[in-house]
């Protein structure tokens, strides 16, 4: 093992281990399962702000972003970067205050299946099965993506094989979330998303200076056919295609995710005072604006870094999410120092993965152990047998991501993409509405979590294969059902009762004060 390697490994390391760390102090806050889940509702604007953001980016940030921009140009990338900013803005706006007030209020719910089936109070809790299915079913491949982009990370850095990588790294995620719960999630993120801020500064520096200068990377990004074009793109075999109203439409609809995601959403729920969300806000929105116009542009650089062969040429998909690791292996050949700063951009790497597989797996195991065991299934459990099935439940959910991402050729950007289209169409719609729309009713609920969980899959599988105009993220057709089913089956049931619009206007009231 090189020095350079060597000096890389100790960085990572250490890192990993204050993680674990934290987990460890934030053990002891631990007093219920409100706790564990939510964090007692005591997130401050900046960790609520940084945490939201960081568990958001996962590691498309680093890997999948960087990848599609290098493999094919600022098309696809820009304008699902441009509707994942606009997006982050309008949820901050829109939906953080009314849902952290509502949350509060009702019932006091402490995970989105719990709001859903406490909002329309569903005593037969059929809202609340059907949510926490929906939260296993699309984080379990969201949790694998992230495992797999660990391993991606190890194998490519120190050739250590793909599989042991991934499950070293799935450990060290399970130990700290398991111990530390909500808050330790929350507060590694902040530190997390700061590590990731440095990893992006560190890359473009590092790479514009090898590259001769920004002119160089412009000019050998316009070199290539359509690369900086935003209506027309090239495909990974370097063909040229249109990229028109359609492919922007649809791409720009990842921005609707954003009113569905499970482990956002519970940022939300958590902050300690609904007047200082405007602060969060702009932290969140002009972060996120930042880190991936930076991540855009690490992909143009690696792409002159190739052209004057100081890098590896990357052609498929797969292999082109590992530009970053390239980049930051040429820069740990330089000295001592620079292999340590290479570690803190491994690091940034992990914390990119780190920070959404952590937010995910309490996601999912809330669904299982409070939603499904104790709120469908109505187990009765104490609090300890709770943060023990809370735990138990963790693990199981991070073992089944593992299983899932034992393919090591599987894109990161990929998997990320219908995972955050299932959430999207879900519990969006049906997150707006609750929020927005007072004649909401539970047989609206339940049809519009069914329809935009079924489109998904259909219009996936079955409808975009077909091409044309029907070549359509899933995310934007899905969730426009999701949303005429909730109209419709509501207005053509019975209203609410005169209890749940009492609250709805207690809420409003409450919000215009």
């Amino acid at each position: 093992m090189s020095r350079s390697v060597i000096c890389i490994l100790i960085t990572i390391l250490v890192y990993m281990a204050m993680m674990v760390v934290i987990g460890v102090v934030f053990s002891k806050k631990n007093n219920n399962v409100g706790d564990f889940y939510l964090g007692g509702r005591k997130l401050g604007p900046l960790v609520s702000a940084m945490s939201a953001e960081a568990s958001d980016m996962s590691s498309y940030l680093l890997m999948g972003l960087p990848g599609l921009a290098y493999l094919c140009g600022a098309a696809e990338v820009g304008w699902t970067a441009i509707g994942l900013a606009i997006g982050t803005y309008l949820n901050w706006l829109i939906v953080a205050k009314r849902l952290r007030v509502y949350s509060a209020k009702c019932l006091n719910s402490i995970t989105i299946p719990d709001f859903f089936s406490n909002r329309f109070r569903d005593s037969k809790k059929i809202i609340m099965g059907i949510s926490a299915l929906i939260i296993i079913i699309f984080f379990v491949p969201y949790t694998a993506s992230g495992f797999s982009a660990c391993g991606k990370l190890f194998n490519q850095l120190f050739g250590w094989d793909y599989h042991v990588a991934m499950l070293i790294s799935a450990a060290i995620i399970i130990a700290y979330t398991s111990l530390g719960g909500f808050l330790a999630a929350s507060f590694t993120d902040l530190i997390q998303s700061i590590v990731m801020t440095t990893a992006l500064v560190i890359l473009v520096i590092f790479g514009v200076s090898t590259a001769g200068g920004i002119d160089n990377v412009i000019e050998n990004a316009k070199g290539l056919t359509n690369y900086l074009n935003f209506t027309k793109t090239v495909t990974a075999d370097g063909e040229p295609v249109s990229f028109g109203f359609i492919p922007i439409v649809s791409t720009l609809a990842w921005g609707l995710g954003y009113f569905g995601m499970p482990h956002i959403l519970l940022r939300f729920m958590a902050i300690d005072d609904k007047n200082k969300i405007r602060i969060s806000r702009r932290i969140a929105s002009i972060w996120v604006v930042i880190a991936m116009g930076v991540a855009v542009f690490i992909g143009f650089i690696g792409r002159a870094l190739t052209a004057q062969g100081d890098v590896k040429e990357l052609l498929d998909s797969s292999s082109s999410e590992t530009i970053v690791l390239e980049m930051a292996t040429l820069l740990s050949k330089h000295s001592v120092i620079a292999a340590l700063v290479a570690g803190l951009i491994f690091a940034g790497i992990l914390a990119c993965t780190m920070s959404t597989s952590d937010s995910q797996l309490l996601a999912a195991s809330s669904s299982m152990s409070e939603n499904l065991l104790k709120g469908v299934f109505k187990i009765k459990l104490s609090e300890k047998a709770s943060m023990m099935a809370a735990r138990a439940v963790l693990l199981i959910i991070a073992v089944l991501g593992v299983i899932l991402a034992w393919d090591s050729s599987s894109s990161v950007f990929r998997v990320v993409s219908f995972a955050w289209a299932g959430f999207g169409a879900t519990f969006g719609p049906l997150m707006l509405t609750s929020l927005f729309w007072r004649r909401t009713n539970k047989y609206g609920a339940i049809a519009g979590l069914v329809v935009g969980g079924v489109m998904i899959f259909v219009w996936k599988f079955a409808v975009r294969p077909l091409g044309g105009a029907l070549d359509i993220y899933e995310l934007l057709p899905a969730f426009i059902c999701a949303l005429i089913a909730i109209v419709v089956v509501s207005l053509v049931t019975p209203a609410p009762s005169k209890e749940i619009t009492d609250e709805f206007d207690a809420v409003k009231a409450e919000l215009d004060q």
